[in-house]
């Protein structure tokens, strides 16, 4: 599962990165393995949806863009419900069951809907719905098979395992189209038989930890657990730093226009930072649990401005394109699971999901709102502009979040 580094340092990191596998419980890596299958799934499909429907239905930047947000929205409100309903009813394996299951049966949506552009919308909300149904119970569930000293270990071998789904469903997508002489339908189609193996896994595979029902029943139980100080300050500083974190998309973007990175090769560039993302992520982790998460999750916002400075530089090459990728990766693995670890720590029992659905809901409409501003920016000056304010703000946010300390403590007794 682990790719190991050159080097001495490189074989020091591949032996921690293998004693945290071990020591994390089968429930986890379980968990790990049906993300793994589950973003080979919906990877595929990601992959070819801008083409499929920009280049085969004729969809305009601004029709796509629309579809786009319809499913950003989706996904952020139905995360918040799918958290609730896991912890009022104790089903975190059901409530991440029915998730997975919706997030399938989406790909036959897209079979389905033809050359209809509200069918397609209704595919693609359907699939971030399930997304947004899932992600909290699948990392309350982590969070619960962990020891509190072992959160970052935790997640960090299921956000490798889960990275390496995103690295092989783009390839996967791309063996099918040159197969199947570019049919589209054959992408869908097998990216449904994937995704089914990944919900007869998470039924077979994964134990459910059940427990007693929340003390209160309703969505303000949820909203209550923001009165827990600690908890309420990360929401608030993951929230504002997601609103100054710049998308994938523009990065990639800008990395082609920048350094003319033929077409044919652009679906392949997110799989420069998933690989990084994939060595990093187990590495990280341990050492967020050894020296403190929240500083690993801002050094990783140190390395998303790195990867914005190279943007902005004056230097030309594939060196510098790489170097971006190898900076926007290691954000990725030094955040995404690093977060869930540091919030887990923080919740009690049977508010986990909810509370990571409020963690989660809250990160991601910060960076539907960072999307607007700087696609407003680029539209209004230029990219050079946009990055570079963009950059200001994230860099004045660090500064901010790194002298205000919101996690003093990160293991609740």
């Amino acid at each position: 599962m682990y790719l190991a580094s050159r080097g001495g340092s490189g074989g020091a990191a591949v032996s921690r990165s293998v004693g945290a596998l071990r020591a994390t419980t089968s429930n986890v890596v379980a968990l790990g393995l049906v993300s793994l299958v589950t973003d080979i799934s919906s990877e595929m499909v990601t992959a070819v949806w801008p083409l499929y429907l920009v280049m085969g239905l004729g969809l305009s930047p601004l029709q796509f863009g629309a579809l786009e947000g319809v499913s950003g929205a989706t996904t952020a409100l139905v995360r918040l419900l799918g958290g609730h309903f896991a912890d009022r009813w104790r089903q975190l394996k059901l409530t991440a069951v029915v998730g997975y299951a919706l997030s399938a049966a989406s790909r036959l949506g897209c079979l389905w809907a033809g050359s209809s552009t509200s069918a397609l919308g209704m595919a693609l909300a359907a699939d971030r719905a399930g997304k947004g149904i899932r992600t909290a119970p699948r990392d309350a569930l982590i969070s619960l098979s962990s020891t509190p000293d072992a959160l970052g270990r935790a997640f960090g071998v299921h956000r490798a395992m889960d990275t390496v789904g995103a690295f092989l469903g783009p390839l996967a997508a791309m063996g099918i189209l040159w197969a199947s002489l570019n049919s589209f339908d054959a992408v869908f189609v097998t990216s449904f038989c994937v995704a089914v193996v990944g919900v007869l896994l998470m039924v077979s595979l994964v134990r459910d930890r059940k427990g007693p029902p929340a003390k209160a029943q309703s969505l303000g139980a949820m909203l209550a657990l923001l009165r827990l100080k600690s908890f309420r300050r990360i929401v608030g500083w993951a929230s504002l730093l997601g609103l100054v974190t710049m998308s994938d998309a523009f990065v990639y973007l800008i990395l082609q226009r920048r350094w003319s990175v033929g077409a044919v090769w652009f679906p392949l560039m997110p799989l420069g930072s998933a690989a990084v993302y994939l060595l990093l992520a187990i590495p990280l982790g341990y050492l967020a649990d050894r020296i403190g998460r929240w500083a690993v999750f801002l050094g990783g916002h140190c390395a998303l401005l790195g990867a914005l400075l190279v943007l902005l530089g004056p230097a030309h090459g594939i060196a510098f394109a790489a170097a971006a990728l190898v900076l926007h990766g290691t954000f990725y693995a030094a955040t995404d699971g690093v977060l869930m670890a540091a919030a887990g720590a923080l919740l009690p029992e049977h508010g986990q999901a909810s509370g990571m659905s409020l963690i989660q809901t809250g990160q991601a409409t910060a960076r539907m709102l960072s999307s607007v501003v700087f696609g407003w920016l680029w539209s209004r000056w230029d990219s050079h502009a946009a990055v570079l304010v963009m950059a200001a703000a994230l860099a004045v946010v660090v500064l901010a979040a790194a002298i205000a300390r919101p996690l003093r403590t990160e293991n609740t007794s």
